[in-house]
């Protein structure tokens, strides 16, 4: 197993209205040959040295192409895959009586201290169809939580899971059903209900509408906005529709072959963006007036991703960058993720304010 170490010492501080801090975040999957001795020949670099936060009760969009490192940045926030190295800092934590003001490194606490951080953050998963036992009925998926943390007395658990699906819009005589009983949408209710048991402060949502059908998306995404609002939740919401991202966040990141590209509140980055890739992005966005749709100038990006286990020198994204200069700057020297507006951060040696949509 990979040595977690900590990120370097030289850290920004947390502000108080800061729930989450991430700083200089790794994660490599080893990438082993032989039957017996398996050495190791290589890595699969699927984080690289990322840096965010998420500010209490608001939602940050986690973009990008799929095998960009969403879904890998969740699970290491999470702790549910063990970070290479960084800091994954957490403020505000529920310890016995009540919530406290410590500052608690995820990356490196011990077993008891994560376990206490469990109750805190959890995850609504993509797929309802396979995140949810078959065997189990409603009620002992959504109590399940409960039990683990030796919450309440049978019955107690059971009222709690009642008002769950409730606030979840299901039925609450429904709890002694099976997840095949029910659709899609309803199944990733099960699952915010589930997420909900705890009363969390953090959820990470990892595309929890993309298996869903367009119909049922909106409805979902209206019972987050609503969840959120009820509990004070924060979301960490990972997503490739770009549609989605921009009805339900406030701030947005753009991620392409493991490192943060460019970070803007949703209204700036959507009608502003700087970084080559976000064009891109937002030019693919469909815009229901026919007569924009027509004007609007596409842009298409040449090649295929480059592989993880061995990314482009320099900018990662220069290869495929219609703008890139190389052999030059892009292809030598990697970009710093700068601010370049206000709360407009960007990494590109060639940053360019272009209006897409």
């Amino acid at each position: 197993m990979t040595d977690v170490t900590s990120a370097p010492a030289a850290t920004p501080p947390m502000s108080p209205d800061t729930l989450l801090q991430v700083n200089h975040l790794v994660k490599e999957f080893p990438i082993r040959r032989g039957i017996f001795f398996k050495k190791e020949i290589g890595s699969v670099k699927a984080v690289s040295d990322i840096s965010f936060e998420i500010r209490k009760g608001e939602t940050l969009g986690l973009v990008g192409e799929s095998g960009c490192g969403k879904s890998t940045t969740a699970r290491c926030v999470l702790r549910l895959l063990e970070p290479t190295s960084g800091e994954v800092l957490y403020q505000g934590h529920t310890e016995g009586s009540g919530p406290t003001d410590d500052v608690i490194d995820i990356v490196v606490a011990d077993k008891e201290k994560l376990r206490l951080m469990r109750r805190e953050m959890q995850i609504v998963f993509q797929d309802p169809y396979a995140s949810l036992n078959p065997r189990m009925t409603v009620a002992n998926i959504v109590s399940e939580p409960l039990v683990v943390h030796g919450i309440g007395t049978k019955e107690d658990r059971l009222q709690t899971v009642k008002k769950l699906l409730e606030v979840v819009g299901l039925n609450p005589e429904h709890a002694n059903r099976y997840p095949h009983e029910f659709s899609g949408g309803q199944r990733q209710r099960i699952g915010v209900a589930r997420a909900l048991a705890l009363n969390p402060s953090l959820m990470v949502l990892d595309e929890p509408v993309s298996a869903l059908d367009v119909s049922i998306q909106a409805q979902v995404l209206n019972l987050m906005e609503d969840l959120q609002e009820e509990f004070d939740l924060t979301y960490l919401f990972i997503a490739h529709d770009l549609s989605v991202v921009r009805h339900i966040c406030d701030r947005v990141a753009v991620m392409y072959l493991g490192k943060i590209v460019e970070i803007a509140n949703r209204d700036d980055l959507y009608e502003s963006p700087m970084h080559p890739y976000t064009h891109a992005l937002m030019s693919a966005v469909p815009i229901p007036d026919p007569a924009v749709e027509k004007r609007r100038q596409r842009v298409i990006l040449e090649g295929d991703i480059p592989s993880a286990a061995n990314p482009p020198s320099g900018c990662r994204f220069h290869s495929r960058c219609p703008i890139a200069q190389a052999p030059g700057i892009c292809s030598d020297q990697e970009p710093e993720l700068r601010e370049l507006a206000p709360n407009h951060f960007v990494a590109c040696h060639f940053p360019e304010v272009k209006k897409v949509l």
